[in-house]
Order: structure tokens, then C-alpha cells, then sequence
């Protein structure tokens, strides 16, 4: 059995480590707050583009433009987002496994895909394993802005328009609420869900052309669904950092009654030793 000494430093550390955990969690929530405000204010933006975009490919069967043209896959991309830090319970571990997944059912070699990080873990994972990296961002702010991504996806939806891929897909955590998120693996390009979207509320009129226009709102378009998913992402990341500090929390609030618990019981069993020996010896006395 651990002395009494030893059992008292392990209550006090633990105690010291709940302090910790419970300050993070409450870094968490607050950054969670603000993200899932982010997350949640770039949708009535994203809506309403996708409702423009999907009026004019509509309008004509004339307006055609590549990014909508489903054509031969030779070469597949994988766009991850993933954090930079740990402490997030099974957030990366759930994107990086949907990737694995998606890799080995799909390709039989390195040549037929590439990957486009978002996140030291990722990076790591992708580097250790000697998985094709193409591009990458480390170090991506809590509350991102669109210039943090701007440069990384426009070179995405590029590779896809100068045909070095033939699909793009984004893989990450949808934000549902603070206890749960769920691993999302979506076909960005081509473009394949604007026939499914409802008729517009609105009457456009379009100048120049359609065409015209598709060549300028499609990449934005693509490249908003990447900034989208990040501050998605972002909220998932700060939401699985809360519950994991969480139950780091409850965990060493467990521990520490344990601990507290063996203490009283050793500390009894001293105190019923020294009584013992002192009627011992009074009796040896006698």
C-alpha cells in the first residue's frame, strides 16, 4: 500500500490538474461560442450564392463550364481539416480514419490521389505515413478570416481547373452542438448538387451572359465552400476540446476520491497501529 506521504502528493496533483482542465474547458466553450457564431453567420452568405449559382446554371442549357462537367477520374484530391493541437478527444483521429477509409477502398496507388492539409495533426499523419501532401496551411488562427484560406483554396479549385485532379473532396467535422459532431466527406468539384436546389426566391437578370458570369462565381463559389467548412470545422474543434476537458475534469474529480478514500483508510490503519502498540506495551508493563 502507497504511504501517506505518497498518496497526498497524488491527491494534490491531481487537484492541480483538475484546476487545469477545468480552465480549459471554459477557454473551450467561450471559443466555441464565437466559432459556432461564425459558423452559423456564413450560412445565410453561402445560401444565398449557391441560389445565384444554381439560377444561372439553371437558366440556359448554353451556360456551361467545367467545374460542372463530370469528366474521367485519373486523379483524386482529398482536402482535410484538421487542428494543430491536441487535447480534442477523437476529433482528428475520426477525419484521418474517413480518409484512410477513402483511400484504400478507392486507389491501389500514391499516383491516383493527392492531399490538401489543413492542420499540424494532419500533416503529421500524412508525413509519417509517407502519404502525398500537395499543399498545406499549419497554424490557422482559432477564428479564421477567408484571407487565412484565400490563397490555399483558390490553388485548390486551380489544380482541379488545370485537370491535375478530376474530383475534390473535403473531409471534416460538421458542427451539430456542443456534444456532437459528425465526419463529413463531401464532393466539392465538380459541382453536382446545384439541379437539386429548390427554385430561386428571386428573378435574376445577368450581364453580360451566364457564361460570363459562371467563370467568375464558380471558383467563388468552391472556394466559399472550403472557408464554410473550415469555420465549421473550427466550431467542431473547440466543441470536442470542451468535452474532452470536460471529462478530464469528472475523471480526476473520480480519482481524487479514490485517492482520498485509500488515504482515510491508510491513515485509519496508522491510527489503529499506534493504538495497538501503546495498549501492547502498557500491558507488557503490567
Amino acid at each position: 500500500m502507497a504511504s501517506l506521504r505518497d498518496l497526498k502528493g497524488r491527491i494534490d496533483s491531481t487537484k492541480k490538474t483538475k484546476q487545469i482542465t477545468g480552465a480549459m474547458e471554459l477557454v473551450s466553450a467561450s471559443k466555441m461560442s464565437k466559432a459556432e457564431q461564425n459558423a452559423r453567420g456564413f450560412v445565410p452568405y453561402a445560401d444565398k450564392l449557391q441560389e445565384v449559382v444554381s439560377s444561372i446554371a439553371n437558366s440556359s442549357t448554353d451556360a456551361q463550364h467545367p467545374m460542372l462537367i463530370k469528366r474521367e477520374v485519373k486523379k483524386t484530391g482529398y482536402l482535410i481539416i484538421t487542428s494543430d493541437r491536441g487535447l480534442v478527444g477523437a476529433y482528428n483521429s475520426h477525419i484521418l480514419k474517413s480518409l484512410v477509409n477513402n483511400i484504400e477502398k478507392k486507389h491501389s496507388s500514391k499516383d491516383e490521389y493527392t492531399i490538401i492539409v489543413i492542420g499540424r495533426k494532419g500533416y503529421d499523419f500524412c508525413r509519417k505515413r509517407g502519404l502525398p501532401v500537395s499543399q498545406s496551411i499549419l497554424g490557422m488562427p482559432d477564428h479564421p478570416t477567408f484571407a487565412d484560406v484565400k490563397n490555399l483554396a483558390s490553388e485548390a479549385v486551380q489544380m482541379y481547373a488545370d485537370q491535375e485532379v478530376d474530383e475534390l473532396h473535403i473531409i471534416y467535422n460538421h458542427y451539430v452542438s456542443a456534444i456532437s459532431q459528425v465526419v463529413t466527406n463531401k464532393q466539392l468539384l465538380p459541382i453536382a448538387d446545384l439541379g437539386e436546389q429548390e427554385a430561386p426566391a428571386s428573378d435574376y437578370e445577368f450581364d453580360p451572359n451566364q457564361e460570363e458570369i459562371l467563370e467568375v462565381l464558380l471558383p467563388q463559389y468552391a472556394e466559399s465552400l472550403i472557408f464554410g467548412a473550415l469555420l465549421d470545422g473550427k466550431a467542431s474543434e473547440h466543441a470536442a476540446s470542451m468535452t474532452a476537458m470536460r471529462s478530464a475534469t469528472d475523471n480526476a474529480n473520480e480519482l481524487i476520491g479514490d485517492l482520498e478514500l485509500s488515504y482515510n483508510r491508510a491513515r485509519q490503519a496508522a491510527i489503529t497501529q499506534e493504538i495497538t502498540e501503546i495498549v501492547g506495551g502498557v500491558a507488557a508493563l503490567e
